[in-house]
């Protein structure tokens, strides 16, 4: 006897149930970095502020560390920011920094070959990949001040001075949530001062008249002041 094939309704019954939704991705933290020396090597300290998904502040983050330098003590903050998220249970975060050596470095578009910062740096990948999102940014430091001020607090207070802000009490605990941003300070590294080098023009080419080492790339202000040519 031939088979009768399953009615409309019958597939009803026996067809496949739907898949369930999937819960929706929790939103990323966005945690900004920043780390300084006075002196690179020097007095060193670091700056973390940390934002939950919904963009408030979850903590704010900061630490003298002895003397570093500049690159060592950038590591040492996106450490700190790491190692909080992994011990508060975030799963998603993305590291913002202004400095392009460390973001490039974690991205794998620069080699560290500082031998400073090698073991810093294999700490802090490792540690990244134990998050189910993880993406590191370069922004600008007008974008960063908030960690940079973190940073020049820790010096401060090491150094026996005092903001005169509120907040710069609040900001020692890994875990205040003000929402009031950090007062600006002296940036870490002062800009050194211009220095003065006499240079001849000749056949195109400007020749420096003193011996200076510059990497390459480096930009320069040129003043040109014209001197009459001996008699």
């Amino acid at each position: 006897m031939a088979r009768r094939p399953p009615t409309p309704r019958g597939k009803d019954l026996f067809g496949e149930a739907p898949a369930e939704a999937k819960p929706a991705a929790a939103a990323a933290y966005r945690i900004n970095i920043d780390g300084g020396s006075r002196g690179n090597p020097g007095p060193a300290a670091y700056g973390v502020v940390i934002r939950d998904g919904r963009g408030e502040i979850a903590a704010k983050l900061k630490k003298y560390i002895g003397r570093m330098t500049n690159n060592v003590a950038e590591y040492y903050g996106l450490i700190a920011a790491l190692d909080y998220a992994e011990s508060h249970g975030v799963r998603a975060i993305r590291i913002e920094s202004d400095s392009e050596l460390l973001v490039k470095q974690m991205r794998g578009q620069y080699k560290v070959k500082s031998e400073d910062l090698r073991p810093l740096f294999e700490r802090a990948l490792k540690m990244s990949k134990t998050f189910e999102t993880f993406r590191i940014e370069h922004v600008y430091r007008e974008q960063n001040r908030e960690a940079d001020a973190l940073a020049n607090e820790a010096l401060d207070e090491r150094e026996g001075k005092t903001s005169g802000a509120p907040s710069a009490k609040k900001a020692e605990t890994a875990s205040t949530k003000s929402a009031a941003p950090a007062a600006r300070t002296e940036p870490i590294s002062a800009k050194p001062e211009p220095r003065k080098i006499q240079a001849r023009f000749r056949g195109g080419v400007l020749y420096l008249l003193e011996d200076v080492e510059l990497p390459d790339g480096m930009v320069v202000d040129v003043s040109i002041h014209l001197r009459p040519k001996p008699v």
